[in-house]
């Protein structure tokens, strides 16, 4: 594979958004987290509800969180109704968002693959194409000559210690540029309206009465009709100090890239059971991405022997990407809840709305959930596809667990 020099294909990046000196005293909506979901939710706000008195505050810069530290996969062939219901209206809101947004966001479909290595691998497999169909969402089971059809690249020799038995197939799925996502929905929201506030901490929610009234910063304290967090990683931090105990954990979560290589790889592989899945970005690296760390951290690195496993994992899929050399490294936190899917609804504090506990499923739902989190912030009321995420399942017990259901939950 020979290395590349960067092309002049992609748009260089805006003019930098105009963000506050100071905050205003109040905001109809105050928007924790600038990340991908922070944007989309005022974003959508704005549009779908009228609502442009909104600020979003960021304790770093614009998008420089999770947003700038994920591998770009979208798909919606998840197992269980609830969470195919809401992916699949992220990925068709996700078809049509460019000529929307008026922003190229390189979204290209070009399908993913969840191999099966082993014979139960194949039967939950197969059972969730199965569903996915009965959901609506395009799916199909190939076998392994189809699999290299697809991918030419995949060794599917029968005696390697993951032998590939087939696959799953989205074809609708694929990539997007996460950075010009970010910068999409900025671009269009500020167009509406919105303000966004950057290196300005939320260090406290205020309470009275029961209600959210505004948040503290070290810019002072900001008045609020209402508080959505976006915050990945960190919400149940920001959420204890209204005295609301979130049931998350903060994991690491870590993820490489390659130097730039001429086409190579046409479509993304993911595997369940060596935990690795790879795609290759417009530039031309190879993007690989692993399990999260078992550890609890809120550490922006993990361990070594995660990455160690991931590249060897990789090079038992493709023996051809050995002369490849890795460019960087690096990792985000992610907070996980305890059935895995997120938790997007009301909080028990009135006018305090949570959006957290995606895992490693937050890039993919970005459209889908900043349409449905606007839409309950707007009506103080869940929007039908984020209803089933609610809090209080954890008291009534009725859990989404998509992490051991759909193959790898990426």
């Amino acid at each position: 594979m020979t290395p590349r020099t960067p092309g002049a294909d992609l748009p260089e990046h805006p003019d930098r958004l105009w963000s506050a000196a100071e905050p205003k005293a109040s905001y109809d909506v105050v928007i924790v987290g600038a990340g991908g979901h922070g944007l989309a939710t005022a974003y959508y706000l704005a549009k779908n509800h009228g609502i442009t008195n909104v600020a979003v505050l960021e304790r770093g810069w614009l998008a420089g969180g999770n947003m700038a530290r994920n591998t770009t996969i979208i798909r919606s062939n998840y197992l269980w109704d609830e969470s195919a219901g809401i992916y699949e209206h992220a990925l068709k809101l996700w078809e049509d968002l460019e000529e929307e947004l008026d922003y190229p966001l390189l979204f290209s479909q070009r399908g993913v693959l969840n191999l099966a290595h082993s014979l139960q691998d194949v039967r939950d497999s197969k059972r969730r194409v199965e569903a996915n169909k009965l959901n609506g969402v395009d799916a199909e089971w190939l076998d392994p000559k189809q699999v290299k059809e697809v991918c030419p690249i995949v060794d599917i020799s029968p005696d390697v210690r993951y032998p590939v038995l087939g696959a799953t197939f989205q074809p609708r799925a694929g990539i997007a540029k996460h950075d010009h996502v970010a910068w999409g929905f900025a671009r269009a929201a500020a167009a509406l309206g919105v303000e966004f506030i950057e290196h300005c901490e939320v260090t406290g929610l205020r309470v009275t009465g029961g209600r959210v009234t505004g948040v503290d910063t070290p810019r002072g304290t900001i008045a609020a009709g209402r508080v959505a967090l976006c915050a990945a990683g960190h919400t149940s931090v920001v959420a204890a100090t209204a005295g609301i105990g979130l049931p998350l954990q903060s994991h690491p979560l870590q993820a490489l890239v390659s130097e730039l290589l001429e086409p190579v790889h046409p479509t993304v592989v993911m595997s369940n059971a060596v935990h690795v899945y790879v795609s290759q970005a417009h530039k031309g690296e190879l993007v690989m991405g692993a399990g999260i760390d078992a550890a609890n951290s809120y550490r922006q690195r993990g361990a070594f022997h995660i990455i160690e496993r991931q590249m060897a994992a990789a090079l038992e899929l493709f023996p051809v990407f050995a002369r490849a050399h890795v460019l960087r490294t690096w990792g985000g936190v992610v907070d996980v809840s305890p059935d895995a899917s997120p938790i997007v609804g009301l909080a028990p504090v009135e006018g305090l709305y949570l959006n957290c506990g995606w895992g490693t499923g937050g890039f993919k739902a970005t459209p889908g959930v900043g349409w449905c989190f606007a839409h309950t912030i707007a009506h103080g009321e869940p929007h039908p596809l984020n209803a089933p995420f609610s809090l209080d399942r954890f008291v009534t017990g009725a859990l989404v667990d998509e992490h051991g259901a759909a193959a790898v939950a990426h």
